[in-house]
């Protein structure tokens, strides 16, 4: 689908007015501009190639990327919602990078979503590439939704998480990884 640079200036342009704002005023003569530029940046992010390794393919242990900084917007505000997640795998005879785990959060969150779903598409995501013998994904996330409007309730955190293929079916392998991110179960 790709991004509309002028669409998104116009649209940007509309809100500011639709709230009172002056568009044209000294300090937001520009924010069209900059939000358009902002999600040309997250679009390019979106992509990345993901390696995997074959030569490393005896490992057969739990590969962990803890405490991920994720940052995301939520669809029914577009308010941001930002926190941790803590991704895990078990390689059935690929590995991939270590980045590439960073990327993936990565990219699936910079874009309008629910924590939930993306909790699930990271780990849908890693499971088609890697074909590994399990995933798990946890994410902590405050959201500005919950802690500036509504309820305005800060410091908050929601929990989700998603389990895939040996993380579910093995209560030894999901406390290992439950232990390796500091949670109890």
């Amino acid at each position: 689908m790709g991004i509309d640079r002028e669409k998104i200036k116009q649209a940007v342009r509309l809100f500011l007015e639709g709230i009172g704002e002056d568009p044209d005023r000294e300090g937001l003569k520009e924010t069209p501009d900059r939000i358009a530029r902002m999600w040309e940046e997250f679009e390019r992010q979106r992509e990345f190639n993901f390696k995997l390794f074959e030569e490393f393919g005896q490992y057969n242990e739990m590969v962990v990327v803890k405490d991920i900084t994720i940052y995301s917007f939520c669809e029914h505000h577009l308010l941001p919602f930002f926190g941790k997640a803590h991704v895990a795998y078990v390689p059935d005879r690929v590995v991939c990078g270590l980045s590439k785990l960073v990327r993936t959060v990565k990219a699936f969150a910079l874009r309008p979503q629910v924590q939930e779903r993306l909790t699930a598409q990271i780990a849908d995501f890693l499971m088609e590439q890697l074909k590994p013998k399990g995933v798990a994904v946890v994410l902590e996330c405050e959201h500005l939704c919950m802690s500036m409007r509504g309820v305005m309730s800060p410091g908050h955190i929601t929990t989700t998480s998603a389990l895939r293929g040996i993380f579910l079916s093995d209560i030894r392998t999901r406390e290992e990884f439950l232990k390796l991110i500091g949670k109890k179960l």
